[in-house]
């Protein structure tokens, strides 16, 4: 004899399941959003996809850019979602990378000045007098802040703190960045 179908046997995924998938996408594609376009294109991804981001990115309405995010969640549907997070992350972890790498070097720029050398032999196309100006200003700035920090009661102020100090992180920031696309597209 058959066994009696009972109402609430398990027919797929909950509705709560399917929620939670879905707003999993709607995250990666959040994450896809924040990327440069320059990084979309490297990302391999359907280009329609693709091209819903960009277009997302456009939308000022709000109601558009909800039924915008619904399109780009179906799209995803169809993607690959562990890939897209595995290229997002990458991506942050190079930015991450670059970042340290231009904090180091701006310290030892403002400590050394053999390191102000190394950096121009590695950098040629640089120009030199608006670095060293820039070094200057940032250390002059700096031992500023350090000796009225210290005729305070106060804690003392961040040695980090400085217009020049961040101008000086910037144009590092810029060199390398220059650099790692020169190289790639060399």
């Amino acid at each position: 004899m058959a066994k009696p179908r009972l109402e609430f046997e398990f027919d797929g995924p909950s509705k709560s399941q399917l929620k939670r998938e879905a707003q999993a996408l709607l995250a990666i594609g959040n994450d896809l959003l924040a990327l440069p376009d320059a990084q979309l294109d490297l990302i391999e991804m359907d280009e329609r996809l693709r091209d819903g981001l960009r277009v997302w990115r456009r939308i000022t309405s709000h109601e558009a850019r909800r039924r915008q995010g619904q399109y780009i969640g179906k799209l995803l549907r169809d993607s690959d979602p562990d890939a897209l997070r595995d290229a997002i992350a990458a991506y942050w972890r190079a930015r991450e990378r670059t970042q340290l790498d231009a904090e180091r070097w701006r310290d030892r720029l403002l400590a050394d000045d053999g390191a102000v050398t190394e950096w121009i032999a590695a950098h040629p196309g640089i120009e030199v007098q608006p670095l060293r100006t820039l070094i200057r200003n940032a250390r002059r700035e700096r031992a500023a802040l350090v000796a009225a920090a210290a005729e305070s009661a106060e804690a003392p102020a961040p040695p980090n703190t400085s217009p020049y100090f961040r101008e000086l992180l910037l144009a590092v920031r810029a060199t390398l960045h220059d650099d790692a696309h020169g190289a790639g597209n060399a």
